[in-house]
């Protein structure tokens, strides 16, 4: 028991900062949606899907000199669409197409750098990797805390802070306070670092579906496109991806990555929990024909579990009460990490700081 609080203690002291930040950083994007809606103008417009609509707001879009590579449509809590550039810069445009705000940096947005940070740690692939395996030492600190915490169950409290802050009281708050929230830290922890590790995501889901299975039924069609049209039909296009998905809601457009590529829009059935879906529908760029489908409701079972990572992560689901259920684990995370850096670094080795009893001076004569 001893070795394994020792581990806890530094392994937290060390590593308690960035999880904190990471929970802080979740907290603030779970409402993301809200602070747009009150920031920016039109981010409270009515959705509005139909082929129409978004046609005439795509052939506008990308007949643009400068046009954008893809573009991530309004959705019923946001009314806005972000076009996204192949750098940092980006921009919103209302459902007609029409400027709102553009920036050139992701510094510019506080929403397109938070989610940096918590997604990236401000470096790519790396960062995430990073982030990754912080989440999986973040479980461990779950599951060790809560072995640490049972030999002092019957001194359970409930506090949202610590009673004083020594450190007695704050390790106290901080065992209680960690397994009252055990439960939402592992989901948290678990869908992100599943979503930033490939092979821990793999390894989660090789029980329902081979991996091998799962890369298979994601990859994009190896099927050539010709170059894109000037006069693209935007409105047959859609109206395409919306035939072969009835009802499905239409959510992203995106050109061809690469010579030779495809246009690709990205559907989401009702049934499909991930915000952007992962229904596709692949167009020739030259002639605006489907050459290619798939349905995201039939995919491997392992790969529908992995597409609900993201929606229970980042509290796409569930509504309001669930974006709250998540913010609480988020600024849980926040206190749980940012305590345990403090005690950990005031007294690294962790013994009682003990006054030293001054001298007792003789008694005067007399």
């Amino acid at each position: 028991m001893k070795t394994l609080r020792l581990l806890h203690r530094w392994t937290g002291g060390l590593i308690g900062l960035l999880l904190a930040l990471l929970g802080f950083t979740g907290a603030l994007l779970v409402h993301e949606d809200a602070f747009l809606r009150a920031t920016v103008p039109h981010a409270a417009d009515v959705q509005r899907q139909d082929t129409a609509t978004l046609a005439a707001m795509a052939t506008k879009v990308f007949a643009q000199q400068d046009r954008p590579r893809s573009v991530v449509l309004a959705t019923q809590r946001l009314g806005v669409h972000r076009l996204y550039y192949k750098d940092e810069r980006g921009a919103y445009v209302d459902q007609d197409g029409g400027p709102v705000l553009a920036w050139t940096s992701n510094w510019a947005r506080p929403e397109a750098w938070l989610f940096d940070f918590h997604h990236h740690l401000f470096n790519g692939d790396a960062g995430e990797i990073v982030g990754g395996v912080a989440g999986l030492a973040g479980l461990g600190f779950v599951v060790t805390g809560l072995i640490l915490w049972w030999p002092t169950r019957r001194m359970f409290h409930v506090r949202a802070w610590p009673r004083m802050m020594k450190r007695a009281a704050i390790v106290h708050h901080h065992r209680d306070l960690g397994v009252l929230v055990a439960p939402l830290l592992i989901l948290s922890l678990t869908t992100g670092a599943a979503m930033n590790l490939k092979w821990f995501s793999q390894a989660l889901r090789a029980p329902f579906t081979p991996p091998a299975v799962m890369e298979k039924a994601s990859a994009a069609p190896k099927i050539k496109g010709g170059k894109l049209a000037r006069d693209l039909d935007w409105a047959t296009v859609i109206g395409q991806a919306q035939a072969r998905f009835p009802g499905a809601e239409v959510r992203t457009l995106g050109l061809p990555a690469k010579k030779d590529g495809l246009i690709a829009i990205r559907l989401r059935q009702q049934a499909e929990w991930l915000p952007n879906g992962r229904s596709m529908a692949w167009f020739d760029p030259a002639t605006g024909k489907l050459v290619a489908s798939r349905d995201g409701l039939a995919q491997p079972l392992g790969a529908r579990i992995a597409n609900a990572d993201y929606p229970l992560h980042a509290a796409k689901v569930g509504g309001l009460a669930y974006r709250l259920v998540m913010t609480v684990s988020g600024l849980a995370l926040t206190l749980l990490g940012t305590l345990a850096v403090v005690t950990f670094w005031g007294n690294p080795a962790g013994t009682p700081k003990r006054r030293k009893k001054a001298a007792a001076k003789p008694a005067p004569a007399i």
